[in-house]
């Protein structure tokens, strides 16, 4: 589907690597200490953002889709699961340019912390309904508590999945970033599990956390403290630079 090992070289940070070996050795040696608190609290977080995500991105493309005639639907859905999967791929490539910057480790934080609130409105909204609330596609279970209005036309829903793709992958693949940045190869299979999860078994996380609500809970608490650390850790960088210009 994609070469692993430009996204394995891309993720793993400032460590000069030479080749598939390195890259390996990256894996293995984190993982052969998976055992301690640091590496086994980094995997734990990485696997529950990535499980969490990738059905929440599901879920929001079968609500937006869902007032459309059955073949745009499943079109729209096909489009957005596919076009998720890109964007996932695409910005685990750059992860690494992306940390580089200065500043956007904060902004990361800042978002991820709105996508904690907007994680906790829809939970804590489970079950209520309102009248311009989308009623769900067929397609996606659990898409029907999403809490959004459903898009009335074909070009409406493919721009507002579209736009969501983009900010809810960027989101994913910051937030394994920021969770495991001191674990390169933690943040390897990270990014590989974020982009099979979106691409495999969005639909089936979906159900799964439709059907067992405190799966939200727990992703929505790792998403927060995910967020105040990459806040935390950004503002270190930002404070040197700030103060240059004062």
């Amino acid at each position: 589907m994609f070469d692993l090992t430009i996204l394995a070289s891309a993720a793993a940070g400032g460590t000069a690597l030479g080749g598939p070996v390195e890259i390996w050795q990256h894996i293995v040696n984190d993982f052969s200490n998976i055992g301690t608190p640091a590496a086994m609290a980094a995997f734990l977080q990485v696997l529950m953002i990535d499980i969490v995500l990738a059905g929440d991105n599901a879920i929001v493309v079968g609500a937006l889709a869902a007032g459309l005639p059955p073949d745009q639907r499943r079109k729209v859905i096909a489009l957005g699961v596919l076009a998720a999967l890109v964007l996932r791929i695409a910005f685990a490539l750059t992860v690494t340019w992306l940390l580089g910057i200065v500043g956007l480790v904060l902004a990361g934080g800042l978002l991820l912390l709105w996508v904690a609130w907007r994680m906790y409105r829809d939970i804590r909204a489970h079950g209520d309904t309102a009248a311009d609330q989308s009623p769900g596609s067929p397609e996606i279970e659990g898409d029907e508590h999403s809490g959004l209005p459903a898009s009335k036309s074909f070009a409406a829903a493919a721009w507002s999945v579209a736009v969501a793709d983009v900010s809810m992958s960027l989101d994913n693949v910051l937030a394994v970033a920021g969770a495991a940045r001191d674990h390169p190869g933690i943040l390897i299979v990270g990014l590989i599990v974020a982009v099979a999860m979106m691409g495999i078994a969005a639909n089936v996380i979906a159900k799964y956390i439709e059907r067992y609500r405190w799966i939200g809970w727990v992703g929505l608490v790792v998403i927060l403290y995910v967020a105040l650390k990459m806040i935390w850790d950004g503002a270190q960088e930002v404070a040197p630079l700030a103060m240059a210009v004062v």
